[in-house]
């Protein structure tokens, strides 16, 4: 009978080849039933790559959207959290400012003032906030705090109200510098620059979010903390009456820009919900690419199972019949 047979060395060489092949199906069938995607992306497609490579471009854009939307949710519920301590500050404040100036008391209006001085810091504090090291309320400029510090906005302030000898006359100055352009506020103060850019969030949808320190509502808010702060610092002082006037006006002050700051912190407050919104329609968007990229490239988990098992039977079979051939001498073939 005719029959072919292979020499040792290439039967070593064979049972190699088939024990490398086995293990590379071992591995890629393992890795694919872990990840639940075909490795072979050529044999998934057919060839044809282009319906998955504009899914898979617009995953990468929708991903990208997602991290931009974190960012902008970010910045507005910063921006938010500092404006509502700054609110609830100038609402505390103003009923005691009223009440000092009422009571004409000196003692009240000193401890009253102390406190406004306190607050004055803290709202700076608030509004110099920072988020993921950008300076939320700075503008463009995201790396400079928007606003100096309480002492440096004192000492300028205390200059300018220098020559005012009544209550009147200091709330005229406090405003002027505040509110003119070019002014002691634009000058010392803010420290910011020009509001940022839209902010994109999707291929069709782009939030504004043009608010800084140097908001008019914002620095309404500090005009009436400023003034009882320069109470503290000694203005007025010797003139008991004119001194219990600024603390009114400092309270009214307050009281009349608690409508702006509301509305600043609604305006805050639609640029999140639009946000939120964005962020909800950008998950709907990568989880329907993700299905469809599944659909392309998913492998049936019961049929790559049963590859695997398979697979791993054969290898079992193959080490077996290796030790087989590796015990296999003359004497025994003998």
């Amino acid at each position: 009978m005719n029959y072919l047979s292979i020499g040792d060395l290439a039967q070593t060489f064979q049972t190699r080849r088939q024990n490398v092949a086995l293990k590379s199906d071992l591995q890629r069938l393992s890795q694919e039933m872990t990840s639940g995607i075909r490795k072979d992306s050529t044999a998934a497609t057919g060839g044809d790559f282009s319906a998955l490579s504009s899914i898979e471009r617009s995953l990468a854009m929708a991903n990208s959207y997602s991290v931009a939307t974190s960012e902008a949710a970010l910045l507005t519920s910063t921006a938010q959290t500092s404006l509502e301590t700054v609110e609830s500050l100038m609402t505390e404040l103003a009923p005691a400012l009223l009440t000092a100036g009422s009571s004409a008391q000196a003692l009240l209006i000193q401890a009253t003032a102390a406190d406004g001085r306190a607050k004055f810091e803290t709202a700076l504090g608030a509004l110099n906030v920072r988020a993921a090291d950008r300076y939320a309320l700075s503008g463009t400029a995201t790396d400079t705090p928007p606003l100096a510090d309480a002492q440096t906005i004192l000492a300028d302030l205390q200059a300018a109200i220098a020559a005012e000898t009544t209550a009147a006359g200091i709330a005229a100055a406090v405003e002027a510098w505040f509110d003119t352009p070019g002014g002691g506020f634009e000058t010392v103060a803010y420290r910011g620059s020009e509001p940022i850019q839209p902010l994109r969030l999707s291929d069709d949808t782009s939030i504004r979010f043009e608010i800084t320190a140097s908001d008019e509502r914002v620095r309404n808010t500090l005009k009436g903390l400023a003034m009882a702060a320069l109470l503290d610092a000694g203005a007025l002082s010797g003139t008991g009456a004119e001194r219990a006037e600024l603390a009114r006006l400092a309270g009214v002050s307050l009281l009349d820009a608690a409508s702006g700051m509301a509305a600043l912190r609604a305006d805050v407050g639609i640029a999140e919900a639009s946000v939120d919104q964005t962020a909800a329609r950008n998950a709907a968007t990568v989880s329907a690419l993700e299905m469809a990229r599944n659909g392309i490239m998913a492998v049936d988990p019961y049929k790559t199972a049963t590859e695997l098992e398979a697979v791993r039977s054969q290898l079992e079979i193959l080490y077996s019949v290796t030790a087989r051939l590796s015990r296999l001498s003359l004497a025994d073939y003998l």
